[in-house]
């Protein structure tokens, strides 16, 4: 199994979508860790989703490692933006 199954990619979709899939992945796969990757706005969603798994769901999940950065994202006009990405990894204790 590629690690790759073990990201959760936040967006612009409701919150409790996002926590559905992280329980999907713990449940689903006998996996030890799940990582929540996002970006600019999704990033607050990102937090919510990791904070509502561990609180009300999964209460044994621990916080193994959050990772924060920035990205450069081309611009079509020309030039270049800053991003910033958060990666949130939950591992199961």
């Amino acid at each position: 199994m590629s690690e790759e199954t073990n990201v959760v990619y936040v967006g612009r979709k409701p919150t409790m979508s996002y926590v559905l899939a992280v329980i999907t992945v713990f449940s689903g796969s006998n996996s030890k860790e799940v990582t929540l990757k996002a970006r600019g706005q999704s990033i607050t969603t990102a937090v919510d989703v990791a904070e509502i798994v561990r609180r009300k769901f999964l209460k044994e999940l621990k916080l193994s490692k959050i990772i924060i950065g920035t990205e450069e994202i081309k611009r079509e006009e020309g030039g270049t933006r800053n991003v910033s990405t958060m990666e949130i990894t939950l591992t199961r204790g």
